[in-house]
């Protein structure tokens, strides 16, 4: 079963009131949390993520065996892809423990000063970096989001309440079990780091209902999580629309790096969000490019218009629905258009507003495609995996936020931090 439904089962009355009773005591505790984590120093927080990657290390063997129950339990009625998002294994277990070892060593983002004025009457203000407060994280299949979340928070003064999927509810627990050891280590509280602890979809419910004790809820999962989180929040959110990626072969491109690249970007990892789903051709181009790509892809399902299959039958046909369709899978749209503007066009009203990119040695269509796409992250002759917290040196990511207000693109500890204002007088009365 998924973590969520767009249309969740109704819950009976005492259902709703055990969810509610446990996520009001997950606030408090969060909330008492937070204090302390908002005026522990930074070297207090980073042993505290020093000792939880050396706790991961050794829990590596006993958080495998859970994962493998985890996986066990759905292998044989969910996709590849989705298998592939959940599985852990030791490479992938010394992937998180590096990551947090990776955000001890990024500059501390809570208490930076962000503006610095004195008014004519001698008021000295000063705008600084805080924590935002409690942040419930919302997720779907991959166990490892815990870690990488929970670090971030840590790191910048937020308490954390997980909400993972069903589907890796073990991993969760033993990788939220390692993370509180390491809080316990350096003497901070292990209710920094929580986990709701049930499958029960009314606890979703309360906890975006929270706005007593948590300040921002992040989802991060497919489209019918974040619709219901758009649809049922009442606290602030942090959204992460689906990732209809797309890689445009501009009519200038270097056909032998544009294939090469759009490989990547569609078969490195099928299953992460910056993979591309819709490659998006120049005709001028398209008799050599389009070839080329099917041979390199040989292992991808390309499902194209009737230009592109005029040109290469190995594609199969694409319907409506196609160029709208986040696959996370061994498959991809060939569209063919007419031009550097019925490209950006094309593009612009397809895209999800995640990540698209431009293959071209054209610097001023580069220019016009960077300026006319308005997605949160735009790319020139590169691979739209790169679309990654850890790729552009956040040590890791809580997600990709596709929306335009506070935090865009991917959120690392800056975007975890809301700010004050601190003003120092000397006695000072308004007239």
């Amino acid at each position: 079963m998924t973590l969520l439904q767009t249309k969740p089962e109704a819950a009976n009355d005492e259902t709703v009131s055990d969810a509610a009773a446990l996520v009001a005591e997950l606030g408090r505790t969060a909330k008492a949390a937070a204090r302390v984590l908002a005026t522990a120093d930074t070297d207090t927080r980073n042993k505290a993520l020093l000792s939880a990657a050396r706790r991961l290390r050794e829990a590596a063997p006993s958080l495998i065996e859970a994962n493998a129950a985890d996986v066990a339990d759905v292998r044989d009625h969910k996709p590849a892809a989705f298998i592939d998002r959940l599985m852990l294994d030791e490479k992938r277990v010394e992937a998180m423990a590096t990551a947090l070892e990776e955000i001890v060593a990024l500059p501390d983002p809570v208490g930076r000063e962000l503006a610095h004025f004195e008014r004519p009457n001698g008021l000295d203000i000063r705008r600084v970096a805080v924590p935002i407060g409690v942040i419930a994280m919302i997720f779907e299949s991959r166990p490892n989001v815990g870690a990488d979340a929970s670090a971030l928070c840590i790191k910048s003064g937020n308490a954390i309440i997980l909400r993972g999927g069903s589907e890796s509810s073990r991993s969760t627990a033993a990788i939220v079990g390692c993370m509180q050891a390491g809080l316990e280590d350096a003497g901070l509280p292990r209710d920094c780091v929580q986990t709701v602890g049930t499958s029960d979809r009314a606890a979703v419910g309360e906890l975006l209902r929270a706005v007593d004790h948590v300040d921002l809820a992040i989802p991060r999962g497919g489209r019918g999580l974040v619709e219901l989180v758009r649809r049922e929040a009442r606290v602030p959110t942090l959204l992460h629309l689906d990732g209809n990626c797309h890689s445009y072969v501009h009519a200038d491109a270097d056909v032998d790096q544009a294939v090469q690249v759009i490989r990547n970007a569609k078969l490195r990892r099928t299953g992460v969000c910056g993979a591309t789903e819709s490659i998006v051709v120049d005709r001028a181009i398209a008799g050599r490019a389009i070839p080329a790509l099917v041979e390199a892809m040989p292992d991808c399902q390309l499902r194209g218009d009737a230009d592109a299959r005029a040109i290469d039958a190995r594609i199969g046909a694409a319907s409506d629905e196609d160029w709208d369709t986040e696959y996370l899978d061994a498959i991809a749209s060939v569209k063919i258009v007419d031009g550097l503007e019925e490209g950006i066009a094309f593009v612009a009203a397809h895209s999800s507003g995640h990540t698209d990119a431009i293959l071209t040695q054209n610097d001023d269509a580069a220019r016009r495609f960077l300026l006319s796409i308005d997605s949160a992250v735009v790319m020139h002759n590169a691979s739209t995996q790169f679309s990654d917290g850890g790729e552009f040196g956040m040590g890791a990511e809580i997600g990709i936020a596709t929306g335009k207000m506070h935090a865009r693109g991917p959120v690392g500890l800056e975007q975890l931090t809301s700010f004050k204002y601190l003003v120092r007088g000397s006695g000072q009365v308004r007239p």
